[in-house]
């Protein structure tokens, strides 16, 4: 399977998971509504977890970020024409993640009339708006995710059908310890992609989509990833 398609597939059920938990628990009458930051936590874990197992089986590296990607880029191990193909295929995917989850839970968005409760199963915004520690805030948890993503997926700690868990577990972390301040997008297409689904789709009473803080969980986490990438270069 090419490296566009399975970075869609993965892509769309991060996405399908991770944005379908936080619907469950911020839209009106769900099952799942008031679930807390925990749920959604574990239900992002369980995202990643989903997507990763399912597309390291299509026999390529797994990206599902850009954030990762562009680490790939700075070790050399890919070029720039691959690395197009990997974020192309997870903004696709991300996208038609986006759009699944309007799909599923249309009937609650059409009654939730809380236009920053239906931005936030689209995309991230922060809890305290400043946007030099917002930049700040997403800069470091990034480098966290990907300075200890490198440090797992080494062909010493390859734990087979089982190398998913460790990376669910690192993002489980990340979002329980430092995910609080700006809803942890640490992922360029995952916050990029479906900020563009809400602003297209014919969603009642959705707001703006907040383009002002756009850039941010853009710009951060790519700065983020080098930012990691360089410590790695440090400290091996």
């Amino acid at each position: 399977m090419s490296i566009f398609l399975s970075e869609t597939i993965g892509t769309c059920l991060l996405i399908l998971f991770g944005n379908g938990v936080v619907a469950n628990v911020v839209l009106k009458a769900t099952k799942g509504n008031n679930g807390g930051w925990v749920v959604i936590t574990l239900g992002w874990a369980m995202a990643v977890y989903v997507a990763v197992f399912v597309t390291q089986n299509f026999g390529n590296a797994v990206h599902l970020n850009p954030v990762f990607t562009v680490a790939n880029v700075a070790m050399g191990k890919i070029g720039l024409q691959e690395a197009c193909m990997f974020i192309a295929g997870q903004l696709l995917g991300a996208f038609v993640g986006a759009c699944l989850v309007w799909l599923i839970h249309k009937p609650h968005i059409d009654i939730t009339e809380d236009a920053g409760a239906i931005e936030a199963m689209f995309c991230t915004a922060p809890a305290i708006k400043n946007p030099l520690y917002n930049f700040i805030s997403e800069l470091l948890v990034t480098a966290a995710l990907v300075f200890a993503a490198l440090h797992i997926a080494v062909a010493e700690n390859n734990m087979g059908s089982l190398q998913a868990l460790p990376v669910a577990l690192l993002v489980l972390g990340i979002g329980l310890c430092l995910g609080g301040a700006t809803g942890y997008a640490v992922n360029p297409a995952r916050d990029f992609a479906p900020r563009v689904a809400h602003a297209l789709l014919p969603i009642k009473n959705k707001g703006n989509s907040n383009w002002q803080y756009a850039w941010i969980p853009i710009v951060a986490p790519i700065l983020g990833a080098l930012l990691a990438v360089g410590l790695k270069n440090l400290v091996q």
